[in-house]
């Protein structure tokens, strides 16, 4: 097998600051809604006189992206591994940007009845099939660009930019949050769906001047592109395919955090105000966005494995000690172990995840495998968020149950992860092959 030519100098960097500000504004897109799916959609989407069941309906949405993010993933997966990251990248963007424009200039439920709802739903289709392909392309682009030895590294700005956007949509949501119940309830809450325009325009800018990857147009120029990608995933990768599905799963404890405890610790039963709950959640991702590279860095020197498993354990345990905290009500605790549960110990499974799954496959089907694994598993975490709110009960307050059944689902990250290949070490060239673990290893750059 041929060595890809490196990278042209600074490339590496522009590509993870491409991956880093082009996910941070796409998530943008992404996360509002689920903000917006915990405190504003139930009363202007759904029957008000039955808040319960608004709530479940409102939160079922949110999922509904997630349902449409295998589709998307088969398809854009697919010409990604055709035609090129970086044109996905760029798609991705628009297709997000525009659906997420049209969410803020629905009619409501009041005005057209349940054309509303379906319109909605509509939308949160887009914009699960624009997310589909927003991390798989961005990580190939990340992974193929890295230089030896610092591929977790320069592949976890991907998540931290996902990590910046989630922060953006906290810190937009807060301001029209505190505005007055009629202002909020008519147009306040558009505001940030409007503000997607200049998010794809900035978006499209950064990404328009980005390079393809080398490994990618080696794979071009020497073996050509494979017409069926997907026929060959499940025929020669099927079972790593199935690892990245199982791993997936921990995205469950992001979901939960950002809108089942959102939704729980400003219902009655709590009470806590929007604003210093959409506060917790700010700070969290402020925390993460530190910590996300630095466990990316350890993973590199260490393997990608120990890490993860830090990451999926930890996260099962800590998600029992932060839903309790608001349980009690008492802020300055909630404060304090959301930012532990969500900022320091999911990180370390979030930000090696993108060099993890990406090194399990060969260039010819990278793309294809990261995008359908993840999003298969994906979808699964993002309706944990409708089992969840079942699960809590007639009155929303079973916390204990919500935890149990959160770290039930970081049981198969473990096992995938303890079942893998450790791959940090692995030459570029040989990654997703049948060469041996015991391979040259690649040396690791300052």
């Amino acid at each position: 097998m041929s060595v890809p030519a490196p990278a042209p100098p600074g490339q590496p960097k522009k590509a993870a600051t491409a991956a880093w500000i082009g996910s941070a504004l796409e998530y943008y897109d992404f996360f509002i809604y689920g903000s917006a799916a915990a405190l504003i959609f139930p009363e202007v989407f759904f029957d008000e006189s039955d808040p319960a069941t608004a709530t479940l309906l409102s939160l079922a949405t949110f999922g509904v992206a997630y349902a449409a993010r295998p589709v998307g993933a088969l398809f854009l997966g697919h010409f990604g591994d055709r035609v090129g990251r970086k044109k996905i990248m760029v798609f991705t963007l628009m297709l997000m940007g525009v659906s997420t424009f049209l969410i803020g200039c629905l009619p409501t439920r009041d005005q057209v009845g349940t054309l509303a709802p379906v319109l909605l739903v509509l939308c949160r289709v887009l914009q699960g099939i624009s997310a589909a392909g927003e991390q798989a392309s961005a990580n190939s682009m990340t992974l193929e660009h890295a230089p030896p030895g610092r591929r977790g590294f320069f592949t976890s700005f991907t998540l931290s930019g996902t990590q910046g956007g989630q922060l953006l949509a906290t810190l937009v949501f807060l301001p029209v949050a505190a505005l007055p119940e009629e202002h909020l309830m008519s147009w306040g809450w558009r505001v940030p769906f409007w503000l997607s325009v200049a998010v794809a325009v900035v978006g499209w800018i950064i990404r328009r001047k980005l390079e393809e990857t080398p490994a990618f147009e080696q794979q071009t120029t020497t073996e050509g592109v494979v017409k069926l990608p997907l026929a060959v995933l499940l025929r020669e990768h099927w079972a790593d395919v199935l690892r990245v599905v199982a791993g997936a799963l921990i995205a469950s404890v992001s979901t939960i955090f950002t809108v089942w405890a959102l939704s729980y610790a400003t219902s009655d039963s709590v009470g806590m105000s929007r604003s210093s709950m959409l506060w917790v959640g700010a700070l969290a991702n402020v925390v993460a966005l530190a910590a996300i590279p630095l466990w990316a860095a350890l993973s590199d020197r260490v393997g990608r494995r120990p890490v993860y498993l830090a990451g999926a354990v930890g996260s099962a345990i800590t998600m029992f000690l932060y839903l309790w905290a608001i349980s009690t009500g008492s802020y300055p605790l909630i404060l304090l172990l959301g930012i532990v549960a969500f900022g320091v110990v999911y990180s370390a499974a979030n930000g090696v995840w993108p060099s993890f799954y990406g090194e399990m496959f060969p260039t010819r089907v990278r793309l294809s495998g990261v995008a359908i694994g993840t999003q298969i598993g994906f979808a699964v975490a993002g309706f944990a968020v409708t089992f969840a709110a079942q699960i809590a009960g007639p009155d929303g307050d079973d916390w204990f149950a919500v935890a149990l059944f959160t770290a039930a689902l970081c049981v198969p990250p473990v096992f995938a992860a303890l079942s893998a290949r450790e791959t940090h070490r692995v030459p570029s060239e040989h990654l997703g092959g049948r060469a041996p673990q015991a391979a040259r290893s690649e040396k690791v750059t300052a």
